[in-house]
């Protein structure tokens, strides 16, 4: 129990994570409230049934062999049912179903014309998810590049996004109406905010509006722009979706906003603050400095109820050195307990072979993951587990290091992650580099568990819309990148999500991992 206490206080306090992983690991075990035993560093493997092809090597992990031979792809508990390739995607994925029972779904492609059938945002039929066939392609300003920004607000039923033109776009916000047909979408209006008549602030308070996240409030009243490279928030007035007019900037600190989620109620925004270290690296900070990697909870309530010169508030701030790139947030109830669950986009060292091997000597893990964070003290949020894999396990790192080599940038590690249900969340699917889509029971968040995965085969033709088209990404033959949120849907025991490579995919769960008996997934609570 000692040791136990003093490994909470290391995670509250965001101190290195080289002493937390002397101590005791963070995740594993069953779904019951038992909390005896050691708890393992990683988060335990699913069992396969029969039929699957589970993975040879450790767990996320694509060896070498695997990729030199063309990688076939692993599955465990999910089977392809239905895919539109496509020009191959990016890097969000979206989704809506329609009062006449269309679903619908949305992602992203790369700003790269070349070779290209189509351009930018592609909705996609998935009502028969055997069959999903591509219905639209939005190719207006913001929607032919919006990067990670494309988010969908089921209160106002609106597709939304910024111009993030290769993740660091112009100041232009297009809002989407979906109330008709979803297969359908219909512009409303594509304006640049923070500029002339719509500017907030005198010239000398303003900087230049660029894109790169975002997301909407959930009352669709106010859609939260993100831009990364300059660190700062700008949050636009929706309420006329032909009028936006952004309300003003903030500067987020120790490290810089990537992705964010905004409560229930509007008046806290759960940011993801990515640490910048030496030639702004995504490293956590500059060796032998404070973490400045981590996540920011930010008193939204004067944007909310729209109060003149509204001002963002700090209420807590947690950091850590075992990751960075702080990718995005999900506020959750879990049992009726508050909860954010936060993804990394890079290891302790950063996204480049010289960060790998230094987290490796560090003895911190060299790729990123999803943990889960107790909010019952919004003022004191406290780390509760990490679902880290095998593959991310420091004392693997021998055996996965030589995986990547001509490899750079992103290689291993989560992205983005969705729940079924934020009001009562059971299941937590999240995207990876490289190790596929994998799905986990959260049900007790102290001790996750993985129940399925699905890493898709690789393809031996590049995918001229995708992102991980890119000097040292794409390699014929080897692994996808899986970096979008994932549609859970209890109803028919089924996921669907975007693969870089591989277009749009419709997954199905087997041998009865999933749905559990108390798993939901109402419209627009996933993520």
């Amino acid at each position: 129990m000692e040791a136990r206490r003093r490994y909470r206080q290391l995670l509250t306090s965001g101190f290195a994570a080289a002493a937390v992983v002397g101590l005791l690991g963070c995740n594993g075990g069953d779904s019951s409230s038992d909390d005896n035993g050691p708890i393992p560093l990683t988060v335990p493997k699913a069992a396969c049934g029969s039929g699957d092809k589970p993975e040879t090597d450790l767990q996320g992990q694509v060896s070498a062999a695997a990729r030199a031979a063309g990688f076939k792809g692993y599955s465990c508990n999910l089977q392809l049912v239905g895919q539109s390739k496509g020009d191959g995607g990016s890097w969000q994925h979206a989704f809506f179903a329609d009062k006449a029972g269309h679903k619908c779904n949305y992602y992203d492609t790369a700003s790269f014309t070349a070779n290209r059938s189509h351009l930018g945002v592609v909705a996609i039929d998935a009502t028969n998810a055997a069959n999903p066939v591509p219905t639209a392609y939005l190719e207006t300003t913001a929607m032919l590049d919006p990067w990670e920004s494309l988010k969908v607000n089921e209160r106002r039923q609106m597709l939304g996004a910024v111009n993030a033109l290769n993740g660091n776009g112009g100041p232009e916000i297009e809002l989407y109406d979906l109330s008709g047909d979803c297969r359908f979408p219909q512009l409303m209006g594509s304006i640049s905010v923070g500029t002339g008549s719509n500017a907030w602030a005198p010239d000398e308070f303003k900087a230049a509006v660029r894109g790169h996240e975002g997301n909407f409030a959930p009352d669709g009243l106010t859609y939260y722009a993100a831009n990364l490279g300059s660190g700062y928030i700008y949050p636009i007035d929706i309420s006329n979706p032909t009028k936006p007019k952004m309300l003003t900037q903030y500067f987020t600190a120790p490290g810089r906003v990537h992705g964010l989620n905004i409560s229930d109620d509007g008046n806290r925004a759960y940011v993801a603050i990515r640490g910048a270290g030496a030639a702004n690296t995504e490293r956590t900070s500059v060796p032998g400095s404070p973490p400045n990697n981590g996540l920011l909870i930010l008193d939204t309530s004067e944007i909310q109820s729209r109060k003149a010169n509204p001002q963002l508030k700090v209420v807590s701030t947690l950091v850590w050195d075992d990751g960075g790139g702080a990718q995005h947030t999900i506020q959750v109830l879990i049992n009726g307990k508050p909860y954010v669950i936060h993804a990394d986009e890079a290891g302790s060292g950063g996204n480049s072979s010289a960060g790998w091997t230094a987290a490796c000597a560090a003895g911190l893990p060299a790729w990123q993951f999803a943990r889960i964070i107790d909010l019952s003290d919004e003022t004191k949020p406290t780390v509760v587990s990490k679902l880290m894999l095998e593959a991310y396990d420091p004392k693997n790192c021998d055996k996965v290091i030589p995986d990547l080599a001509g490899l750079a940038s992103f290689t291993y590690g989560a992205h983005y992650c969705s729940v079924d249900n934020r009001l009562n969340a059971t299941t937590l699917a999240c995207g990876y580099f490289n190790s596929g889509i994998r799905v986990f029971d959260i049900r007790n968040p102290q001790r996750p568990k993985e129940i399925a995965y699905y890493n898709p085969a690789s393809t031996t033709v590049s995918s001229p819309g995708s992102n991980h088209l890119r000097t040292g990404g794409w390699v014929a033959g080897g692994p996808d990148w899986c970096t979008a949120q994932i549609r859970l849907d209890a109803a028919t025991g089924t996921l669907q999500t975007m693969c870089q490579d591989n277009g749009f995919l419709a997954l199905k769960f087997t041998n009865g991992v999933w749905p559990f008996p108390e798993s939901t997934t109402p419209a627009g609570l996933q993520n």
